[in-house]
């Protein structure tokens, strides 16, 4: 296909893509799905070769949130009947990160649930990290902790994490369908401090939402006007008890479709298989090492993934290697950004969202062992 063979070039030269290629990636038929993963396959082994990066989650605070997201279980207002809990201790945390760490996982992200961190809360996860850090050599530490107010970027950067995630999620046009206690530009304003101060930003969108083509082209193309170093692609567990608990709209072929359409867009950024992959890719999740380098381990903030053992089987299995701790992930002209090759150009508009397909909520199993409980981890 002449597109793909246009992308392929683009992607190996770090050149950004035009929207109507991009829309025109996600409108591929099923019977050249193989030669679009293949595609993009060429794109992620020019700057990552076969390496897969494995990252842990940390649930340090469970539920009770005050933001409406409606996509989350742990929302104001949510019935989903998920693990609620208030800090872990530093001591409790650490030891929930060795379970990851021991798996293979490069970097551990610790979550908390919640609008944004206090000042105390920074104190709690600084010494978080240095317990983990103390424990743990090599490893990274990324923090999610929703919205930062200012000076507590440098601060969780002084106290030696590495990264800072905050997602767009979705499109700014459809970002107040979403959620209303905050804005995307609130969001853009966080990942921006995460950069300024010298962490490793990390940005992604959750599919799935009922959102069209054209907001997720527009929320990957704003992905790359922030230049984040890694970016998450979430698909949406419809958990029951919130306001998306009917919206099945995935299929793996478009999963994957969605996953080659953020390759080709940011060619040389980590893209992270994240939340979600289990419930709707399924059998087809091997296929998608060949797009993406890097996934989570083991479980998610409130829902199972299979088991680590199966994790690393997978990898194995399709001819990929877990990337360690003594290799660096990103390309090396990456250290200083990617300075002008980030833009967008415009395209035709907006494509209709997808039909839902019949729901699978046998698939989804809330998180009952691991980060607040007496269960061990599965990682």
């Amino acid at each position: 296909m002449d597109l793909l063979n246009t992308l392929v070039d683009k992607g190996l030269r770090r050149e950004t893509p035009s929207r109507e290629e991009a829309l025109a990636v996600l409108a591929t038929p099923d019977d050249e799905l193989l030669d679009v993963v293949a595609a993009a396959g060429k794109v992620r082994r020019q700057w990552f070769g076969r390496r897969v990066k494995l990252n842990y989650l940390v649930n340090l605070k469970s539920g009770l949130c005050p933001e409406d997201c409606s996509y989350c279980s742990q929302r104001l207002g949510s019935k989903a009947e998920i693990l609620k809990y208030t800090w872990l201790k530093p001591d409790e945390a650490s030891q929930a990160a060795a379970a990851g760490v021991a798996g293979g996982a490069k970097r551990v992200c610790l979550v908390a649930s919640g609008r944004g961190p206090t000042d105390k809360d920074v104190d709690r996860v600084a010494a978080t990290i240095d317990a983990i850090k103390s424990e743990n050599e090599g490893v990274e530490v990324c923090a999610c902790l929703g919205l930062l107010s200012d000076g507590q970027a440098e601060r969780l950067r002084g106290a030696g994490a590495d990264a800072y995630n905050h997602n767009l999620n979705t499109s700014e046009a459809t970002y107040g369908d979403i959620t209303t206690t905050h804005t995307y530009a609130d969001r853009v304003d966080t990942v921006q401090k995460a950069h300024a101060a010298g962490l490793s930003a990390c940005s992604g969108l959750i599919a799935g939402m009922g959102e069209s083509d054209e907001d997720l082209v527009d929320v990957v193309f704003g992905l790359r006007e922030l230049d984040p170093d890694s970016v998450p692609v979430n698909f949406l567990i419809p958990f029951e008890g919130t306001p998306l608990a009917k919206e099945w709209n995935l299929t793996p072929q478009r999963c994957l479709r969605i996953l080659a359409m953020v390759r080709f867009v940011c060619p040389d950024v980590e893209v992270r298989i994240a939340g979600g992959r289990e419930v709707h890719l399924r059998s087809m999740q091997p296929l998608a090492l060949h797009i993406a380098n890097s996934i989570f381990l083991g479980d998610y903030l409130t829902s199972e993934g299979q088991a680590g053992r199966a994790d690393l089987e997978m990898i194995a299995d399709a001819g990929f290697e877990v990337e360690g701790t003594d290799q660096v992930t990103l390309p090396e002209h990456r250290a200083g950004g990617c300075g002008s090759v980030c833009g967008s150009e415009e395209g035709p508009a907006a494509t209709t969202a997808p039909e839902a397909t019949e729901a699978r909520t046998d698939l989804v199993a809330v998180r009952r062992r691991g980060a607040g409980t007496d269960l061990a981890p599965n990682a």
